[in-house]
């Protein structure tokens, strides 16, 4: 499951909170570590200056507030075995003492948990009230310890380290969710002052790719870019609704002062003596009427006048099928689940009827099936023809296309029947797929409409 958000919104916000994430990162990484050698030389500068001899005075000194015990002296060295030194440390209060002029061999700095110390548990114990629970959290301790050249004795300072790390870091995570919380709210805003007019705008051209109505233009909203966008699209719909317009109106016209003639021949066909001349013309005439009817259906099948309505395919595909089988031809319709859909079954009954007449013209008999696959739904038409050669099938679905041989212009037709059967399909938000049967004994017409 991609976890890539799809919409514009969520990729800028997802960037924006990635790179925020890592820049601070980074800062807190840097932050801490700053804060975190301040607080280590404030301790060591501390614990030095009672190795040099301010032990005997109770200043606050630079060492976070934290509490001091008394100076030891031992013949050998505070560090336990196996315990890790703070070689860092070890350097700055060399250097330290170095500066104060005090004579040393050896110096040893220690981060060790009070507990693992008994003189510092004693300690801890006298004054748990007022170190403990002020600092809300267990101390550790910072053991400093020298190894004095005049007489070879170890001088260690023992100082409660208080605990800052949590709350430094708890410090720079509020910051970083404050952060986040303002920039991310704010480029929120700005985005969604971007893509709401975008989505509204996707919307718009969505609608209008199935109804193609431009009556009311999209309101200009958002940034000058978005508005300038939306504009554009507002002049375009509006020019391309006009022409459909126009083209409706010349469709109608061609249609009418083409029928009108034609009716007119067909009358005066009346008056030939020559039965078998008068069949051919009166052939011709419907052949040119059928032609006419489907290019004049084509053309308005992209602005169909009637709405959706439920519509249950396996009764339309029966009541269809039915049609001809009173007329005696070879169709049949295999029994199918119930599936009813949103559909203008007027168009889907005009696309059926070209795919079975096909079905019939070159196939000689057509076998129409009704199945759910998935979330669509499939009526399949077969027949038992010679098929389409593979390179070809694309082709026939285009306007005016015809094979040669068996699918010649002897065989009638003008070559809309798969154009105005796919129009149909395209119409619902499905398609029309043409493929040959794997015996190659014909072809299947697959009509896929969506079912949501």
């Amino acid at each position: 499951m991609p976890v890539w958000p799809r919409s514009l919104q969520g990729q800028l916000l997802l960037a924006i909170a990635v790179a925020l994430l890592i820049a601070q990162g980074v800062s807190a990484a840097l932050i801490y570590r700053a804060q975190a050698e301040r607080r280590e030389a404030a301790l060591v500068s501390a614990a030095a200056f009672r190795l040099t001899g301010g032990e005997g005075r109770d200043r606050p000194g630079p060492i976070a507030r934290g509490e001091r015990m008394g100076l030891r002296v031992g013949a050998s060295s505070p560090q336990f075995a196996g315990e890790a030194r703070d070689t860092r440390a070890e350097i700055a209060l060399a250097d330290i003492l170095t500066r104060e002029g005090v004579a040393f061999d050896r110096v040893v700095v220690l981060d060790r948990p009070l507990a693992r110390d008994a003189y510092a548990r004693d300690w801890l114990a006298r004054n748990h009230d007022r170190v403990v629970r002020r600092m809300h959290e267990p101390p550790s301790e910072l053991v400093v310890a020298a190894l004095r050249r005049t007489d070879g004795q170890w001088l260690s300072a023992r100082v409660v380290v208080p605990p800052g790390e949590r709350r430094l870091l708890r410090s720079l995570l509020l910051q970083a969710l404050f952060t986040y919380a303002v920039l991310i709210g704010a480029v929120a805003l700005v985005l969604r002052r971007i893509t709401r007019p975008l989505a509204a705008l996707t919307r718009r051209m969505e609608r209008f790719a199935g109804t193609r109505d431009g009556s009311e233009p999209l309101a200009v909203e958002g940034p000058d870019d978005v508005r300038r966008l939306i504009a554009a699209h507002n002049a375009l719909e509006t020019r391309i609704a006009t022409l459909l317009d126009e083209k409706d109106v010349m469709l109608g016209a061609i249609g009418h002062d083409l029928k009108t003639p034609l009716a007119a021949l067909r009358v005066r066909i009346e008056n030939v003596e020559d039965d078998a001349e008068r069949g051919k013309m009166a052939a011709t005439i419907e052949d040119i009427n059928r032609s006419l009817d489907d290019i004049l259906s084509l053309a308005r099948v992209g602005r169909p006048s009637d709405p959706l309505e439920p519509t249950e395919l396996g009764a339309l595909a029966a009541a269809v099928v039915e049609e001809y089988e009173d007329q005696g031809k070879p169709v049949t319709i295999a029994e199918g689940p119930r599936i009813v859909l949103h559909a203008r079954a007027t168009w889907l009954r005009r696309g059926l009827r070209n795919l079975i007449d096909n079905a019939l013209r070159y196939g000689q008999r057509a076998r129409v099936s009704l199945v759910r696959e998935g979330g669509m739904a499939v009526i399949r038409i077969e027949d038992d023809g010679p098929g389409i050669p593979a390179d070809e099938i694309v082709r026939m679905l285009e306007p005016f296309t015809r094979l040669e041989g068996s699918r010649n212009s002897a065989t009638g037709g003008a070559g809309l029947g798969l154009t105005l059967a796919r129009a149909v399909a395209e119409q619902h938000g499905g398609a029309l797929r043409l493929a040959n049967r794997r015996d190659g004994t014909g072809l299947i017409a697959s009509v896929s409409l969506p079912l949501v």
